[in-house]
């Protein structure tokens, strides 16, 4: 494997619960907004499961890929309701987003789960986003490093590598608030999972993307793509519309 200096730069639009097939017009409308465009970096949508089948259909250009928002940390077997690493992979998936705060906290996800879940997805050769972030009531306690640091040492997948692996700060408070870190705050955490994973794979942290998740809009994606160590963007309500999307993707590009 090479070791890269620069990291990738992804912009990640995460559609969460919403969308039907109706909703894949965006994705196309996207496809040939980005028709001639000099891309600088990765554009990936997770749609639902149910869609990333139909949606491969329309991404075929290779301008966006596709990946799913969770998977089960089993290759098969009776999980009823789960998905397989490896079914996404066969629906047209390169990656899979694990570890996501609506899942820690509402489907009680500890560490070792996710750490399971992202080998599940490197062992189904999919990229793994490994998503770590605070709550409000962390924040204000000056907590953010401790568990920022906990929920990165805990969920690592074995074997990672800046090729497999993405880490996505979302501090909890900000998803779907309208609220953002000053680009001070977004800049200390970024920097401390630098050092978190430098101390954990040495050098090839450098080459690790790190992404910022947390109410990203076209208005204020020109500041957080100014930050250091911050590599790309994991998008929510945004990414439903092609028009917000396409100008988060213009600031990293």
């Amino acid at each position: 494997m090479t070791l890269r200096g620069n990291p990738r730069v992804l912009v990640a639009g995460n559609w969460k619960m919403n969308g039907t097939t109706a909703s894949l017009g965006e994705l196309r409308l996207l496809t040939s907004m980005l028709e001639g465009v000099k891309l600088s970096c990765d554009v990936m949508i997770f749609p639902p499961a149910a869609l990333i089948m139909a949606a491969s259909k329309l991404t075929r250009s290779g301008l966006i890929r596709l990946g799913g928002q969770d998977c089960h940390s089993e290759p098969h077997g009776a999980h009823t309701g789960d998905i397989a690493a490896e079914m996404l992979k066969d629906a047209g998936a390169s990656a899979v987003i694990v570890g996501h705060s609506e899942r820690r906290i509402a489907h009680q996800e500890s560490n070792s789960l996710v750490k399971a879940k992202a080998q599940a997805a490197h062992r189904a050769g999919l990229l793994a986003i490994i998503c770590i972030g605070e709550t409000l009531a962390e924040r204000r306690g000056g907590e953010t490093m401790r568990v920022t640091r906990e929920q990165l040492r805990g969920s690592l997948p074995e074997r990672m590598n800046s090729e497999n692996t993405i880490i996505a700060y979302e501090p909890v408070w900000a998803i779907g608030t309208g609220l953002t870190p000053s680009s001070d705050e977004i800049g200390a955490v970024h920097s401390h999972i630098r050092a978190e994973l430098k101390e954990t794979i040495g050098e090839q942290a450098r080459a690790v993307t790190i992404l910022y998740g947390g109410s990203v809009k076209p208005a204020n994606a020109g500041e957080i793509v100014t930050i250091d160590d911050v590599n790309g963007a994991l998008v929510g309500g945004a990414s439903l519309r092609a028009a917000d999307f396409i100008g988060i993707i213009k600031a990293y590009s």
